[in-house]
C-alpha cells in the first residue's frame, strides 16, 4: 500500500483519550501487557498527508484573524458529495457548518421539539444521542432493530409507526451507516423508514457521519436521495472527522435543501454564538477532500474490511456464546455476550475488567441500549487486531 496503516504509533501525552483513558468500568491492564485501544471511536493509524500539508501550509501564515468559509471549502464538500455519494444538484447554499454532529442534533431538536416532546430513535443506540436527548430535555422513544435469520440487523418498520403514533412523534433521528450496528442500509430499506416517517409528518434528522467509512462492496445510499419528499423532510449531517480521524480539529457540515429546515436549524445554531469554523479545520476539512484523501480513503477501507473480515471469522471459530452481526461499514462490533456470561457464570463487568486487565481496552456497550453488550473499535494495525483477539482467547474467553 502507498499510505501508512502499519505502524504502531507512540500516541501517550499526544492529547488521544484513547489511549489516556479507561472507560467505565473500569479496572487495570496487569503488568506485562501493553494497552491496546479499543474503545472511542478513534482510529490509530496517521491520517492522509494532503491534512497535515494544508494545516502547516496555512500555518505558516502567522495571522489568524476572523474569516469566512471560503469558496474552495464549499466546492470541495459538493466534489467529494458528487464523488463518492453520486449527489448532483449540491449548492453551497444548502450546506452549513456545524461544531459537531451532535451539536447540529441539538439545534434540530430544538428547532423542531419542545422540551418533554418524544423523539424516534432505533436500539442499539449511539450513547451521544441519548446523551443529547437527555441533555435538551426530550423523551426518548426507542425502536428496537431486530436480527433476521441471517443475523443481520433489520427495522422493525410496523413497531416505528405504532410508536410514532402512540408517541405523538414528529421528529426522528435516523442513523446511516448505523452505529453501533454497522449496518448499511439498502435502498429499499431507507424507502419503507422514510415512508413511515413521510406518513407521520416527521421531519428526518439522519445522522450520515460514517458513510465515508463502508465495507467490502457495500454501498450508502444517502437519505436524501431517495424521493423528493425525502429530500426535504431530512436534516443531513456529514464531518471529515470520523473518516479521517479529525475530532480534535472539531468541524462538521450538515446539508439541508428545504429552506424552512434549514432557516430554522441555522438561527438554533445561531443562537449559541458559538457554533464558528475553526480557520484550521476548514483546511483540513479542503486536504481530506482531495484526490490525496480520496485515494488514502479507499486503502483504509481496504484495511478495515481486512480487520472485520479476520476479528469476525475468529470469533465465530473461537468464542461460543458470543454473538454478534457483521458490519457492513464503520470500524466497530458490537458484542452480544449475554450467552457466554450466563454460561460462565459471570457478570458482564466481570468479563470487561478480564479483558482491560490483559489490556484489550474495549467499550461497555450496555449505554447503547441493549443489554451484556461490549463495543469494539478495530480501526488499528493489523498486527495489533491479531494481538488483542490472541489475548482475549487465551486470558478472557476460554
Amino acid at each position: 500500500m502507498k499510505y501508512d496503516f502499519t505502524t504502531i504509533m507512540d500516541r501517550k501525552g499526544k492529547d488521544a483519550i484513547a489511549v489516556d483513558m479507561i472507560p467505565e468500568p473500569g479496572g487495570e491492564v496487569q503488568e506485562g501487557f501493553s494497552a491496546i485501544p479499543m474503545w472511542v471511536a478513534d482510529m490509530n493509524f496517521p491520517t492522509a498527508p494532503s491534512i497535515c500539508e494544508k494545516i502547516i501550509e496555512r500555518v505558516q501564515h502567522p495571522a489568524f484573524g476572523y474569516f469566512s468559509p471560503t469558496k474552495e471549502y464549499f466546492q470541495s464538500i459538493i466534489n467529494w458529495q458528487k464523488k463518492r455519494n453520486g449527489v448532483e444538484g449540491l449548492t453551497a447554499k444548502s450546506i452549513g457548518y456545524e461544531n459537531g454532529v451532535l451539536g447540529c442534533v441539538a439545534s434540530a431538536l430544538k428547532a423542531f421539539t419542545d422540551a418533554g416532546e418524544a423523539v424516534l430513535l432505533h436500539a442499539p443506540t449511539y450513547i451521544g444521542f441519548t446523551h443529547v436527548m437527555e441533555d435538551t430535555g426530550r423523551k426518548v422513544v426507542l425502536s428496537d432493530l431486530v436480527r433476521d435469520e441471517h443475523g443481520v440487523w433489520r427495522m422493525d418498520y410496523e413497531d416505528m409507526d405504532r410508536k410514532i403514533r402512540e408517541n405523538h412523534i414528529h421528529c426522528a433521528i435516523f442513523c446511516s451507516p448505523h452505529n453501533p450496528a454497522g449496518r448499511v442500509w439498502e435502498k429499499e430499506e431507507i424507502e419503507k423508514a422514510m415512508e413511515v416517517y413521510r406518513k407521520n409528518e416527521c421531519v428526518v434528522i439522519s445522522d450520515e457521519i460514517w458513510s465515508d467509512l463502508i465495507l467490502a462492496d457495500n454501498r450508502h445510499i444517502p437519505t436524501q436521495s431517495i424521493s423528493e419528499d425525502a429530500k426535504n423532510r431530512t436534516i443531513a449531517i456529514y464531518a471529515p472527522s470520523k473518516t479521517f480521524n479529525l475530532a480534535g480539529l472539531v468541524g462538521s457540515y450538515h446539508i439541508i435543501y428545504n429552506s424552512m429546515l434549514r432557516d430554522r436549524v441555522n438561527k438554533c445554531a445561531q443562537s449559541s454564538h458559538y457554533n464558528g469554523m475553526n480557520v484550521l479545520s476548514m483546511h483540513a476539512l479542503i486536504g481530506a477532500y482531495s484526490e490525496t484523501g480520496e485515494e488514502w480513503l479507499d486503502e483504509l477501507r481496504q484495511v478495515l474490511t481486512q480487520n472485520v473480515d479476520y476479528a469476525c471469522e475468529f470469533i465465530e471459530q473461537h468464542w461460543k456464546g458470543v454473538s454478534l452481526a457483521k458490519p457492513q461499514g464503520t470500524y466497530m462490533l458490537y458484542l452480544d455476550c449475554s450467552e457466554w456470561c450466563k454460561e460462565h457464570g459471570k457478570t458482564l463487568d466481570e468479563l470487561f475488567r478480564a479483558g482491560v486487565a490483559h489490556g484489550v481496552i474495549w467499550q461497555d456497550g450496555r449505554p447503547f441500549n441493549k443489554p451484556d453488550t461490549i463495543r469494539m473499535n478495530l480501526a488499528v494495525p493489523f498486527s495489533l487486531v491479531k494481538e488483542a483477539f490472541d489475548r482475549l482467547d487465551k486470558y478472557v474467553f476460554s
